[in-house]
């Protein structure tokens, strides 16, 4: 048998190499790539609409109030306590924690006792021993009084002698003043056991109105003193209270400009802290006073309404209104007026999002003056168009949503 050679054991792969069975790979391949993105892009069209709260741009009427005056402040609580005890002493026990709303009368801490208990129980012995003398005196005088009568009668009978009946009557008076003395030491001991009771309710910290609790200034086994003294071991004060209800702005005003100012006048505030917030305050009262080194006099400006976002020592810049809604001091309003949630502000320009057919549309606008929560816009807005003014997510252009209108 011949033995192959090496010719006819070498593999052919020229005709595999021709085969046209293998040409239609890379057309699969990028028809896969196709439908992958075009099942991208229908499945991002489709992604669900945002939920938005919505408002219709309305027609100004009327005019527009004019600011004749702006100053900054900051917000201040009328009724603010750092609360302490009468008297110094050990703290045993602290019930209070910043953020905490406390009522009037609550108990904040605890003093130590130990001393004033020994002395308020000695004191309670003492008014229960003088009202025992006073009870016994009593008893005496009452017989004594019965054996005056019948020394009397006696006496007037011929029984008994003058002398024995002096005896009784001097007897009777002895006794009235030692009674009178004992009843007077039962109203001192008495009094007494008042002023150790009193010690021991101080020893008891309570607030003095209701408020919320901003300071913490003292722990268990600290030293506190209604008065400084001195170092830092003894604590002036348990915590400071704040009134929240008692807020106002303090405002100086420089007495060149005080003439623009009156009682009751309409005030815009704008917190800085919330510079896309104005919230509709008035002129209280203006301190008669004015400061001779800084020229200015002091204006107090009062919140319409409360807000839990307002707080104590938060700066604020204010406007003072010199017209009425309706009043037709200021100049006439001209273009659409929009809840100042819907005004949004990006590089120093204003815009807002248009609801149109369920998508959202970016539109520049120009923003005017602001009153009570509402912004006149003067141009970019046409009255009747539906403007986004909440989203529960970041609104882009073009982003599908779904109304809830007010």
């Amino acid at each position: 048998m011949d033995k192959p050679s090496l010719d006819q054991l070498r593999i052919e792969r020229r005709e595999e190499r021709g085969r046209p069975g293998f040409r239609w790979v890379p057309a699969l391949l990028l028809a896969l790539l196709a439908l992958g993105a075009a099942a991208w892009f229908f499945g991002a069209r489709q992604a669900p609409a945002a939920e938005v709260r919505t408002a219709v741009a309305r027609e100004a009427q009327g005019r527009v109030a004019a600011t004749v005056l702006n100053a900054s402040g900051y917000v201040t609580a009328r009724r603010q306590a750092t609360v302490s005890a009468k008297f110094t002493g050990r703290v045993t026990e602290v019930l209070i924690e910043e953020g905490m709303v406390v009522e009037e009368g609550q108990v904040l801490a605890r003093l130590d006792d130990s001393n004033l208990r020994p002395a308020l129980a000695l004191a309670e012995a003492q008014l229960v021993s003088a009202q025992r003398g006073a009870q016994e005196t009593e008893a005496l005088l009452t017989e004594a009084r019965l054996t005056l009568e019948r020394s009397t009668q006696l006496v007037e009978r011929k029984l008994a002698s003058a002398a024995e009946l002096d005896r009784s009557r001097a007897l009777a008076r002895s006794l009235e003043a030692q009674l009178k003395r004992k009843q007077a030491d039962v109203e001192v001991a008495a009094r007494q056991v008042d002023i150790y009771r009193q010690q021991m309710e101080d020893t008891i910290i309570r607030a003095p109105f209701a408020g919320i609790v901003v300071a913490k200034n003292a722990q268990p086994g600290e030293m506190i003193s209604p008065v400084s003294a001195g170092g830092g071991f003894t604590r002036t004060g348990i915590g400071t209270i704040v009134d929240m209800s008692s807020l106002e702005v303090e405002i100086d005003v420089n007495e060149a400009y005080i003439n623009r100012v009156a009682p009751g006048q309409a005030v815009m505030a704008t917190l800085d802290a919330y510079p896309d917030w104005s919230i509709p305050c008035h002129v209280i009262a203006i301190i008669p006073t004015a400061d001779r080194e800084r020229a200015t006099v002091g204006v107090r400006v009062g919140f319409d309404a409360l807000d839990p976002r307002i707080l104590p020592d938060m700066g604020v810049k204010v406007a003072f209104q010199d017209a009425e809604p309706d009043g037709g001091v200021g100049p006439a309003a001209s273009g659409v007026a929009v809840p100042a949630a819907a005004v949004r502000r990006q590089q120093d320009r204003d815009y807002v999002f248009v609801v149109r057919d369920g998508i959202a549309e970016r539109r520049a606008v120009a923003a005017g003056q602001e009153r009570n929560g509402t912004i006149l816009v003067e141009s970019g807005l046409a009255p009747g168009e539906i403007v986004v003014i909440e989203a529960a997510s970041e609104l882009t252009d073009g982003a599908a949503v779904r109304e809830k209108s007010e």
